[in-house]
């Protein structure tokens, strides 16, 4: 491979994926067909990532041809696979997108249990970064605004006075 220059491409990430502190997926989505064909494939490179990742201190490895940067925090491992000619400063900005994004959905309880009950936000967040291996937002507040609960979904209980005043619209003389 040395000698030539790859062509450049926006297709830079290759996989994302969340795992537990057991190394099983809590979520993952890969976006190169020929890296992983199959879901047994890309369990078992999930199964060897965790096994050299789960006690290093590093947040850098090169396995299986792939630059994969990764960040741990509490019972979660999150990882971001790029090519192996990939730019790691670009595969981390993408990793830090992700992490600050759900830290900021889970309002900073970032945890197995906590990421399991929002789920679907979590993945809509995945989506808003990548799409198809392009990365397409790497600021997570603005990742976090697209993806936000509206108000009127979240429960009565758990809505703010003023919250509770704007969606009903009582006092409409303040608009």
């Amino acid at each position: 491979m040395e000698g030539y220059l790859l062509e450049p491409t926006l297709y830079t990430i290759k996989g994302i994926a969340i795992l537990d502190n057991d190394g099983n997926r809590i979520l993952a989505k890969y976006y190169d067909k020929n890296v992983f064909p199959t879901s047994k494939e890309q369990k078992a490179f999930e199964k060897n990532l965790f096994n050299k990742t789960h006690r290093a201190n590093a947040e850098i490895i090169m396995l299986d041809g792939l630059t994969c940067i990764y960040k741990s925090n509490v019972d979660l491992f999150f990882y971001v696979m790029g090519s192996s000619q990939e730019n790691e400063l670009i595969l981390m900005s993408v990793l830090n997108c992700l992490y600050d994004s759900v830290s900021q959905i889970l309002r900073k309880n970032v945890e197995k249990r906590a990421v399991l009950e929002s789920l679907d936000i979590v993945m809509l967040a995945m989506d808003e970064i990548c799409d198809g291996g392009i990365i397409i937002d790497a600021d997570s507040s603005s990742v976090v605004s697209r993806v936000a609960l509206r108000s009127d979904d979240i429960p009565l209980g758990e809505q703010t006075v003023a919250q509770i005043l704007e969606s009903r619209n009582i006092f409409p003389w303040l608009d």
